[in-house]
């Protein structure tokens, strides 16, 4: 009896997968197609001769063989520039529906998962002295310090096991993102939250590349800053990220248990009932590891890969798709539905609802009527009040404002340390408005208590959550016309007119050369916020 047990215990502990909290796991649900990650911009655009599209474009020959050598395969698209976008992929044929064009294995891939990235390449050769430094630092610090590694101190995938040169070499090696502007080109902005966040985000590279310094004289000899910031950007906008972060179906365990469910059957040994409980509890065990585990634990994957990384956005029309393909332990991209790129044509991807702030700041582009675009304006305590009782013909009672602030309504007096978050533009709590929805309802909300008559101030029992809904129709009629005051305050608080602005870039469209990207962008930029100005200021009317 004894044995028999026994036996039954090790066909379970031999068969079961090893659960670790922070292993990787697929990226699949269990109904077979694969789950879309979420990419960012592949190949933004880069400045100098030394990065130029040109001369990329001459590069990647040799990376296009490497990648058909290590099985990466692709059909029916190639590599191309076109017009200022870059290098892009574009499509060699007609293509159809749910056609697969790239096929990469995940061998060949950099990826990074958090909250804790394990690397034992990264963690032996560059940081044996304070691992940890490495294994805590966010994802695209982690990821700079791969693309570096095989850049600039030993470009032998060991995994793989292929020298990563021709893929290193295609990349771009400068970018024309704000980080890199000077003071009076941020300026040129008009925007103070991007101003905010790109100083934040000097700050935040500096400290993070200090603080690798200072735990590995291996790092510091042979990644330099300015190294760190370009595998910071090449991170930043090339990197896919997912939920789940996966690795691919494992068939071992599976045979491994029919095998022994077949001898504990075949030698007598226990009842079909107990070696199905056997079973049961190795499928269950793979369950939990691949997909309950990590959505409890909030583990994030972000990858690099090869090829697919050369793919352009598009805020509206994708068409093409990335996944991971959780059978073939792979990532593919394919043709979607919708939009099936014709011969000739540029195949894009959509990465999800990024606005101009984040396009520009990380990808280096503004996107024209950008439906995912935010405006933040100062905070309700910074507002002219004066002028938004003149404007809704009410004046503020008292009382109104201090409960505003207790609210925490009013927004901040000053910032909050963020040194973490390389994105906190809005750390003072200003105001957020959206073109998708509008203006926060909970600054409509705010402004409804504001601007309350003393019957209303009374009849709500002095209480701001009794403005959330209306409360009568003269007083949403005054709210709205102090919040468009507010909105016109902002627009003709700026150093140009979109009229402005729109010449200024018919006559850099004019001109042939000689100016830098860096002028043209910060116009598009800034015309592209007016635009959202205006149509918040007409939607208040």
């Amino acid at each position: 009896m004894l044995s028999r047990y026994y036996f039954q215990f090790v066909i379970l502990a031999v068969s079961l997968p090893v659960i670790s909290s922070f292993s990787p796991v697929q990226t699949q649900p269990l109904g077979g197609r694969p789950m879309t990650f979420t990419p960012s911009l592949s190949a933004v655009k880069t400045a100098s001769p030394e990065g130029s599209t040109s001369a990329r474009l001459k590069r990647t020959t040799a990376f296009t063989d490497w990648a058909k050598a290590n099985d990466i395969k692709y059909a029916g698209i190639e590599v191309s520039s076109g017009g200022n976008s870059g290098l892009g992929l574009y499509s060699t044929q007609s293509l159809t529906p749910n056609t697969l064009l790239i096929q990469v294995p995940s061998k060949l891939t950099l990826s990074v998962e958090t909250p804790i990235d394990y690397n034992i390449v990264m963690e032996k050769e560059l940081f044996a002295s304070n691992p940890k430094s490495y294994r805590n630092a966010p994802w695209y610090a982690a990821l700079s310090v791969q693309l570096n590694y095989y850049d600039k101190v030993n470009a032998n995938n060991s995994k793989a096991g292929v020298s990563m040169t021709p893929w290193m070499d295609s990349l771009p090696r400068k970018f024309d993102t704000p980080i890199h502007w000077s003071e009076s080109s941020l300026k040129e902005l008009q925007y103070t939250p991007m101003m905010e966040a790109v100083a934040l985000q000097q700050r935040v590279w500096r400290n993070q590349y200090d603080m690798f310094a200072a735990a590995s004289k291996d790092f510091a000899s042979r990644v330099s800053y300015d190294d760190f910031v370009w595998g910071c950007e090449t991170a930043r906008s090339r990197a896919f990220s997912g939920a789940y972060s996966g690795s691919a179906f494992n068939p071992i365990p599976y045979a491994t248990v029919a095998v022994c469910v077949a001898a504990y059957l075949a030698l007598g040994l226990g009842t079909i009932e107990q070696a199905a409980n056997g079973a049961a509890l190795v499928v269950c065990g793979t369950i939990l590891r691949d997909f309950v585990l990590p959505k409890l634990l909030k583990v994030q994957k972000y990858v690099i890969c090869p090829l697919i990384d050369m793919a352009n956005h598009v805020g509206v029309g994708a068409t093409g798709n990335v996944a991971f393909e959780y059978f073939s332990d792979g990532f593919s991209l394919s043709v979607l539905e919708p939009g099936v790129p014709d011969a000739g044509s540029e195949v894009f991807i959509q990465y999800g609802p990024r606005n101009n702030d984040q396009l520009l700041q990380y990808y280096g582009f503004v996107e024209s009527e950008n439906v995912h675009d935010v405006y933040i304006l100062p905070p309700i305590r910074q507002w002219d009040i004066r002028a938004l009782e003149v404007a809704c013909g009410r004046m503020v009672g008292p009382g109104r404002l201090e409960k505003l602030d207790r609210a925490g309504l009013l927004g901040r007096e000053s910032s909050i340390d963020s040194s973490s978050n390389t994105e906190a533009a809005n750390d003072i709590g200003g105001v957020v408005l959206t073109r998708a929805t509008g203006i926060d309802p909970a600054v409509i909300q705010a402004l409804r208590a504001l601007v309350s008559s003393d019957a209303e101030w009374e009849e709500s029992g002095e209480a701001i959550g009794n403005f959330a809904v209306q409360v009568s129709p003269e007083n949403e009629r005054a709210a709205k016309l102090a919040i468009q005051r507010a909105i016109e305050l902002e627009l003709e608080s700026k150093a140009t007119t979109m009229e402005e602005d729109e010449n200024l870039l018919k006559v850099f469209q004019a001109k042939s050369g000689g100016l830098e990207e860096e002028e043209v962008l910060a116009v598009k930029f800034r015309l592209e916020k007016k635009k959202l100005l205006k149509e918040a200021i007409n939607n208040m009317r």
